[in-house]
């Protein structure tokens, strides 16, 4: 199986006046169809700017990415965009919701920008997205009607109604509670279940559990690349000891 996402000693320099600053300095791995990868790292460890270029939002000064099998260093802004645009889902910390819009109008948007389609084939895409997040009761609510991890489950359907072969998501859960958090990562889950390529920019641990894999960025190289289980049993620690803190203090 050939991977979905290819980087190879990716790097990117930023210049600040007569300052360069190294936000990723030689990164590589591989991420194949089916995968849930969580990408981890502190303030300041390069994953934003990781995130960026995965996304193709930014591109690299050096070092090669492959985007399901194009070289994306072959291509100029236009040809960048139209890639990125077939390709990738995103999901932001931020909901990004048309307040004035339904949940229906919010996720057809995508499909209105592409033009040249039926508005009975619109409404069959948005209502499959609508029903793999769960919320396809909630079509003719606007966002202020919804609960935010509904309002992010609103999110999560656009970025997939146009069917693309990856989901990035930033921070997914950052704007919301616990109770809501989980339910959009169980969302999470049950999409790679059905086979959809998941890549999460996270700085939790709780949230990273989710996946499959975990990449720690540093300083703006891979610290760690490893299978989920010891990070499951850290959260676990962690959870245990919040509990036990918490009746120590009740």
């Amino acid at each position: 199986m050939e991977p979905i996402i290819s980087v190879h000693d990716l790097a990117r320099t930023y210049i600040m006046g007569e300052i360069e600053v190294h936000a990723l300095q030689g990164v590589s791995f591989d991420i194949y169809p089916g995968e849930f990868v969580a990408i981890m790292g502190p303030s300041g460890s390069g994953k934003s700017t990781l995130m960026n270029l995965l996304g193709c939002l930014d591109t690299p000064t050096e070092g090669e990415y492959i985007l399901d099998g194009i070289p994306t260093e072959e291509l100029d802004g236009d040809m960048l965009a139209s890639v990125r645009n077939r390709k990738i889902g995103f999901v932001f910390q931020q909901f990004n919701l048309l307040a004035r819009s339904t949940a229906l109008q919010n996720v057809e948007l995508p499909l209105v920008y592409r033009g040249k389609m039926k508005k009975s084939e619109r409404y069959e895409m948005a209502m499959n997205a609508l029903e793999m997040v769960g919320l396809e009761d909630r079509m003719e609510h606007r966002p202020r009607e919804l609960s935010g991890g509904q309002q992010q489950r609103v999110a999560i359907a656009r970025a997939l109604v146009t069917h693309p072969a990856i989901l990035l998501a930033d921070e997914p859960t950052g704007n919301l509670d616990s109770h809501s958090s989980e339910e959009v990562m169980q969302v999470f889950e049950e999409l790679n279940s059905k086979g959809i390529t998941i890549i999460l920019v996270t700085h939790e641990h709780d949230v990273a559990a989710h996946a499959h894999r975990v990449i720690t960025i540093r300083d703006g190289l891979v610290a760690s690349d490893m299978i989920n289980d010891k990070l499951s049993a850290i959260s676990s620690q962690q959870s245990a000891l919040a509990g036990a803190q918490t009746g120590a203090i009740s």
